[in-house]
């Protein structure tokens, strides 16, 4: 798994790409929460590049909410592939996270 992260005010977009699962989730938790450390507390998570996400996964996208959430700012989704997205509909997720089509239209709502 990669991490790339691009700051485009106000928020910090956080590309991921390749599995997000038992094996790299851990470290995906870490990356994320050195951000909101930092106090980029508004993050996009832009899904284009990720092809499956397991319980771990999950688990690591709600602890991220919980530290932007609890710090002012949110956890955004953007980009999500269906299995992706069918994954996250299936846990009740999307009720949860908001998510966009784009990183466009995700970067654009906090402005809104």
């Amino acid at each position: 798994m990669e991490i790339h992260v691009e700051h485009r005010a106000p928020a910090t977009v956080v590309r991921i790409v390749g599995n997000v699962d038992g094996l790299t989730a851990e470290a995906l938790l870490a990356q994320l929460q050195a951000h909101v450390g930092e106090g980029h507390v508004y993050l996009v998570g832009d899904l284009s590049g990720v092809g499956y996400t397991s319980s771990a996964g999950l688990r690591a996208l709600l602890a991220v909410v919980r530290d932007t959430r609890s710090s002012g700012g949110d956890l955004r989704l953007a980009a999500v592939h269906a299995p992706v997205l069918k994954i996250l509909e299936l846990s009740g997720f999307t009720s949860i996270l908001k998510v966009f089509d784009d990183v466009d239209g995700a970067v654009a709502s906090y402005s809104a």
